[in-house]
């Protein structure tokens, strides 16, 4: 049920959701109402509207008043994007943000390894939900760098071990399970 909150991850399970459904081209694209076989216009606004309806069910009755009067799939998808994803300007400064808290982060000294991956992923995520295109190879270089001084030991085992740029953050859940 989305309240507001977390609008990123809502909307990546949505989009899954619909994906599985076959319904996500209208969303995105909408209804072609210029089509001329009326079997499959009939057909993608009885599409649209499951859809529509999909995206309804999970939608707090808080939030349904914004998304009551929207006639197709792709303005109810539209108005939430925009008002909790935010318009292009919006999105830059919460990418920028985002961005920010990424490069300023490091593990405590009293933190996990299991716990910081998780931070790092969290933010990698966001990133990614707002168009960021950032590599794997990014993330471990990032952890690596940041881990605290008792995995120096580590670190340079992994860098001489692997090839960096072939390296996934899985790396770092073996990890986690040896810290824990």
């Amino acid at each position: 049920m989305f309240r507001g909150d977390g609008y990123e991850y809502w909307s990546v399970r949505m989009k899954t959701i619909l994906i599985s459904r076959d319904l996500w081209d209208l969303v995105i694209e909408g209804v072609n109402e210029a089509e001329k076989d009326a079997g499959k216009l009939n057909n993608a606004q009885k599409k649209d509207a499951h859809a529509m309806a999909i995206i309804q069910q999970v939608v707090h009755d808080q939030l349904f008043s914004r998304i009551a009067a929207a006639s197709s799939a792709k303005k109810t998808w539209e108005i939430l994007k925009l008002e909790f994803q935010g318009d292009t300007q919006v999105k830059a400064i919460k990418l920028l943000g985002l961005r920010r808290e990424f490069e300023n982060l490091a593990m405590r000294e009293s933190e996990a390894v299991g716990d910081y991956f998780g931070w790092v992923m969290a933010l990698v995520s966001q990133k990614r939900a707002y168009g960021e295109e950032i590599s794997d190879q990014t993330v471990v270089k990032k952890v690596l760098r940041s881990l605290t001084p008792k995995f120096d030991y580590v670190v340079p085992s992994i860098e001489v071990g692997h090839d960096l740029s072939k390296l996934t953050p899985g790396v770092f859940a073996i990890t986690r399970r040896e810290d824990e």
